[in-house]
């Protein structure tokens, strides 16, 4: 049997402007395609979503299924999709720990911790982070796993060392001057995104610091801007492609076999080494 009748699969997702959206994106429409189902895009753009009235929309519309991106859900989103039994699974979601739900999401809190073991190694001692939106359970994952790889150097956890972003490129270069102008500054900062730790190279530039020469950066997400910047970013590589593949798959399976599974399904992070990480100056 096919989907429903109709073959329709929404997308939603915040934004469409970052490169990150963009992988994610790509990754559903090729599995939809595969599937032969036709995918819908909405953008929230930072709107909560999960009202009755736009979940009956979705319905009238004959949605088969839905992935939904980091989107922030209401607390009776949960409850409207169950009512009209829209077979939903969330992406790298928001809230932290609801198992009503099947989520896909990437091994966050080892990818951070991985980046900090790459940065000890190199023997940096003064390591700072710079989060993304500290509200969303991914990027507290990705504190702790900095924290915990600190903790397990015999280092002790340095609060004055934690800026909390927004993961765009202008709060990585308002919190990198911060960081950088400090009395002891960090010799590496890891950003909580790609984008921001972009901003973080615009702060080092602005104060005359040469990466990786003076200041180590590490960024998070492995998109495609890594290898435009110069040097080109050490980063942790999140299959974001492959996230959305497997969501797009998993809905459909939810919607032709009428099962609602609650599962959660990670991904492996991967610290990909280029050149913006090397030995802090003696």
């Amino acid at each position: 049997t096919s989907v429903n009748d109709s073959g329709l699969l929404d997308f939603v997702i915040s934004s469409l402007d970052t490169q990150w959206s963009s992988a994610l994106l790509r990754g559903a429409q090729r599995e939809a395609a595969r599937l032969g189902v036709d995918l819908v895009v909405t953008t929230t753009q930072g709107n909560p979503i999960g009202t009755p009235d736009w979940v009956d929309h979705l319905v009238e519309r004959g949605s088969d299924g839905v992935v939904l991106v980091v989107s922030r859900l209401l607390p009776a989103a949960r409850e409207e999709f169950a009512r009209v039994r829209v077979p939903v699974v969330l992406v790298d979601p928001v809230g932290a720990g609801d198992d009503s739900m099947a989520t896909v999401a990437a091994t966050d809190w080892a990818g951070a911790r991985d980046a900090t073991d790459h940065l000890l190694g190199l023997g940096h001692t003064r390591i700072a982070m710079i989060t993304g939106p500290i509200d969303q359970s991914c990027h507290q994952d990705r504190l702790d796993g900095y924290r915990t790889a600190l903790q397990r150097a015999g280092m002790t956890f340095d609060e004055s060392l934690v800026r909390y972003g927004d993961s765009l490129a202008g709060g990585g270069l308002k919190h990198g001057l911060d960081l950088l102008r400090s009395t002891l500054p960090p010799t590496a900062i890891i950003s909580g995104s790609d984008e921001q730790a972009y901003g973080v190279y615009q702060a080092a530039r602005k104060l005359g610091l040469q990466i990786p020469q003076d200041l180590s950066v590490v960024g998070f997400d492995d998109v495609e801007l890594c290898q435009w910047v110069s040097p080109q970013l050490t980063t942790v590589h999140q299959p974001l492609a492959d996230m959305a593949r497997v969501a797009t798959r998993m809905v459909v399976d939810m919607a032709r076999d009428g099962t609602l599974p609650s599962r959660r399904v990670e991904l492996a992070t991967t610290v990909v080494v280029r050149e913006s990480t090397a030995a802090p100056r003696a």
